[in-house]
């Protein structure tokens, strides 16, 4: 069954409170799931976290006061139990706008920081699950990084070719179909600071 999709396609980050909200683990992969699984009880979520439905609950009603998930009550069966989606496909922010404003800078670091602490997390992961896959899909998977030296024209070219390589695939992989399975990337690109 594909994953019923959010109504919106982009939430994006201005203020410090929502960065704070996603600077925790547990609520990233909160979020993470119902993105891509799509709308789950507390129990189902409290099921796939491994949390406690109370401390999934409390979780989820912090990432629903700042707009991240909503309530899906079409979905509750016999009113015991809230279901949730979430409200958007992905977050966005513009790291540059918070330079000057420490109590976002501050927030916006502490909310990247477990972003990549949980790709790291998930592409530990993913090596783990390798055993478990066929030896084509684990063929098919790359894992690699580069450096150049660029103009800073150069650079935002790169950064925005990879922009569309994600958007072209994103659009044609959002629901499942026979013969496919989630399939993960991670990218960045950032300038290196000389050592």
């Amino acid at each position: 069954m594909a994953a019923e999709r959010p109504a919106e396609n982009s939430i994006d980050l201005h203020e410090a409170g929502p960065m704070r909200a996603l600077a925790h683990p547990m609520r990233l992969r909160i979020l993470g799931i119902l993105r891509m699984e799509g709308p789950k009880s507390v129990g189902m979520l409290a099921e796939a976290t491994g949390a406690a439905s109370g401390s999934v609950s409390y979780h989820v009603a912090t990432l629903a006061k700042h707009g991240f998930v909503v309530p899906a009550p079409e979905l509750e069966r016999d009113g015991r139990e809230r279901w949730w989606r979430a409200a958007h496909e992905m977050t966005s922010w513009r790291s540059e706008e918070f330079l000057g404003d420490p109590e976002r800078r501050e927030a916006s670091d502490a909310m990247r920081r477990v972003v990549l602490d949980s790709y790291h997390r998930e592409l530990l992961d993913a090596v783990d699950a390798e055993l478990d896959l066929e030896p084509e899909w684990v063929a098919a998977s790359e894992s690699s990084d580069g450096s150049a030296h660029l103009t800073l024209e150069e650079f935002r070219e790169l950064t925005a070719e990879l922009a569309a390589v994600h958007d072209k695939w994103w659009a044609r992989g959002r629901d499942g179909r026979p013969g496919t399975r989630p399939v993960r990337w991670i990218t960045h690109t950032f300038p290196r600071t000389p050592r």
